[in-house]
């Protein structure tokens, strides 16, 4: 992880906060991080290889976004999820994310759907293969990738923000019950993208979102 992220400060001479930043949103989107598992500051300064200043930043950001808790002690965790807060992010992925792929759809190159495409080739492999981590990542960047053609960077933000705070809790889901039953409607969707269906496209991303829902509840109530 650090040397990806020091390729690109070297090549876009990006401030330290900002990839302190973006490594340590990195592990608690991909759940690196688990809910409820307490981390000291030294500690994740260590573990980013980064400057205690820029670390203490990406803390603030990060826990002003919902994604962290301070626990005192110069400690932080990722929160758990519980019913009520999960309903709420139910609401707000199910609003959000469906009207993001209905901006996108018009604008979608032949080209780009064809990026997709390989890219769910991948997801489909973690999936038989267990591979929990190829499988968060990919699946992020599947959706992240379509959702950036809608060009609204407000909407575009709040998702950003609702995954970081859901995105854990589905990788506690892979880690209890593998990747077997994991949300994936992607062959709907890039149906619907090939066809301009925006109708289409937006009811299966709600499906695909409402699995994953229904996976963590799952496991919350477990």
């Amino acid at each position: 992880m650090a040397d990806q992220f020091d390729i690109v400060r070297r090549l876009r001479k990006v401030p330290a906060h900002e990839v302190a930043y973006a490594k340590l949103r990195d592990m608690i989107l991909f759940g690196q991080l688990a809910p409820g598992q307490s981390v000291t500051i030294q500690g994740l300064t260590e573990t980013l290889a980064e400057g205690t200043t820029p670390v203490r930043e990406a803390i603030r950001k990060l826990t002003a976004e919902g994604a962290l808790d301070f626990q005192g002690n110069r400690r932080v965790c990722v929160p758990q999820l519980n019913s009520q807060q999960l309903d709420e992010l139910a609401f707000a992925r199910l609003t959000i994310e469906p009207k993001l792929v209905e901006l996108a759809t018009t604008k979608l190159t032949d080209q780009h759907i064809a990026y997709l495409t390989t890219m769910d080739e991948a997801i489909d492999t973690a999936i038989l293969t267990g591979n929990v981590s190829d499988y968060m990542k990919r699946n992020q960047q599947f959706h992240f990738s379509l959702y950036e053609k809608a060009n609204a960077p407000i909407l575009l933000s709040i998702a950003h923000s609702l995954w970081l705070r859901f995105g854990p809790s589905l990788r506690v889901v892979c880690g209890r019950f593998g990747t077997s039953n994991l949300p994936d409607r992607h062959e709907q969707a890039l149906t619907a993208m090939r066809e301009r269906d925006s109708r289409m496209l937006a009811d299966a991303m709600r499906q695909d979102i409402e699995q994953g829902i229904e996976l963590v509840k799952q496991s919350i109530n477990a």
